[in-house]
């Protein structure tokens, strides 16, 4: 016989957008339960994602820094790589990080439940938990953020033991040979860098004319030119047409470049092509909850959906698929459910892809402003003329800001180099402020820092820049 609960609020999904949504409830004083199918709350991006990736990025980037010190007289020599050790410092950031979210569970009193949710009706839940059992759940409002799953290819055997996913990427076994990172956007890229350092040798295939198409080319083209000092192959404008399996460690690749097809034999491969809401699992169709012609449960700015007491954050609701914009939708989520005032209305939600240099990317885009028609002019400001960067051995990255034409208000800006991940955010204030060139140009930044190339990118916009010669028009 089921087991049957009944609560005020369930959220469905632990990841970084459900935890933050069940925390503000109980901060705003309701009953909530937190619904999850792994046995640990932070979902994908705490256990198998961001923050584990990130863990080895780190890595990464520390030995092509000692590397780089070698010009500075410093020699380190051959790294000597414990897999086992590297894997076990890993998984120890992610379990501090892991018994953190549960101690702040208990002390905010929310109730948890491991297991598959599928909704019965608008009201109701059944949840499948690892032990078999089955426990019908009775709510009154519910959020969902099941967030989203690694996309697969056709013709590709997702189930072949060299085949990697993020997720499976990640669990770092062994340190193939060779590899191809079918995918030029974060995933791939950030992985494919990881494997490269430790040792693989990586090719990275993408179908678009330029790695991670949702930047501009020119944000983008420092670090293509750094994969490539690297030993990295890179093969744009590229698809794989044919996969065979040829053993254990060992799948031969036909990929088409343009009108050529060219076939090698590869011990690894990571499919790293996008990600797949995770909505099939939900069984929406017991339910009034509507979804749009992509799969993406449909929801209004207070991440309501068509049911006026189901909510949905994260992933589910589309792109970009981003950890933080999942916990802002979060909060807004709880809170509308909760009786209070809120919706979510962002001007910019920062990208950034962690690779060596970093790329990040807020508000408007180039090739979004040309696209929508919208009158600009940029300010760009090299690093090559930063102090900072000279010391870092970063002169290819660059720093740009986009304002409009007319009110010289910023629209966007793009950042590629080291650190770029933590600048960007000055960007992203910025424009949600709606400061202009001048509010910038005129704020005092702190020499010597890279920090410095954002008001330097403005006042190359003002014409009042004398880090660089700028000749008058």
């Amino acid at each position: 016989m089921a087991k049957k609960i009944k609560t005020e609020f369930v959220v469905i999904g632990a990841g970084p957008g459900g935890y933050t949504a069940a925390f503000r409830l109980a901060d705003l004083g309701k009953n909530v339960l937190l619904i999850d199918r792994d046995p640990t709350l932070g979902g994908v991006c705490l256990n198998r994602g961001c923050i584990p990736s990130k863990a080895l990025l780190h890595v990464s980037k520390t030995m092509n820094e000692a590397k780089e010190l070698s010009k500075a007289g410093v020699i380190f020599g051959k790294p000597k790589i414990d897999l086992g050790a590297l894997r076990r410092q890993k998984d120890k950031t992610v379990k501090r990080l892991v018994m953190g979210l549960d101690q702040m569970a208990r002390a905010r009193k929310v109730k948890t439940l491991e297991g598959n949710a599928a909704f019965s009706s608008n009201t109701e839940l059944t949840v499948k938990t690892t032990n078999r059992t089955t426990t019908s759940v009775a709510f009154e409002k519910c959020i969902i953020a099941v967030g989203s799953v690694s996309s697969g290819i056709p013709g590709v055997p997702m189930d072949h033991p060299s085949v990697l996913t993020s997720k499976t990427a990640l669990e770092l076994k062994e340190i193939p040979k060779t590899m191809l990172v079918i995918g030029g956007g974060a995933i791939g890229l950030e992985l494919g860098q990881v494997y490269a350092t430790l040792g693989t040798k990586v090719t990275i295939v993408e179908l678009m004319q330029t790695l991670i198409p949702a930047a501009d080319v020119d944000i983008v083209e420092p670090l293509r030119k750094k994969l490539e000092r690297q030993g990295i192959t890179v093969l744009l404008s590229s698809r794989v047409e044919k996969v065979e399996v040829k053993g254990k460690n060992a799948l031969r690749i036909s990929i088409q470049n343009k009108e050529r097809t060219t076939t090698k034999t590869f011990n690894a491969v990571l499919v790293a092509v996008g990600r797949t809401p995770n909505k099939d699992l939900l069984n929406l169709e017991k339910t009034d909850v509507t979804t749009d012609d992509h799969g993406y449960v449909s929801v209004d700015e207070y991440q309501r959906t068509s049911v006026d007491t189901i909510f949905a954050i994260g992933d589910i609701v589309g792109h970009p698929m981003l950890a933080h914009k999942a916990s802002h939708e979060g909060k807004v989520a709880a809170e509308v459910a909760a009786g209070k005032a809120a919706v979510f209305d962002v001007a910019a939600i920062p990208n950034v892809v962690y690779t060596d240099p970093e790329v990040a990317w807020a508000g408007l885009t180039e090739k979004e402003a040309k696209k929508m028609d919208v009158s600009y002019k940029a300010g760009e400001f090299p690093w090559a003329a930063s102090g900072k960067a000279a010391i870092l051995s970063a002169g290819e990255g660059k720093t740009k800001i986009l304002f409009d034409s007319n009110t010289q208000r910023i629209l966007g800006v793009g950042i590629v180099g080291p650190g770029a991940g933590d600048l960007i955010a000055e960007g992203a204030l910025a424009i949600e402020m709606g400061a202009d060139a001048e509010d910038i140009a005129l704020t005092v930044h702190p020499h010597p820092t890279i920090s410095e190339t954002i008001s330097a990118a403005a006042e190359v916009f003002t014409g009042t820049i004398t880090d660089l010669y700028v000749p008058k028009k």
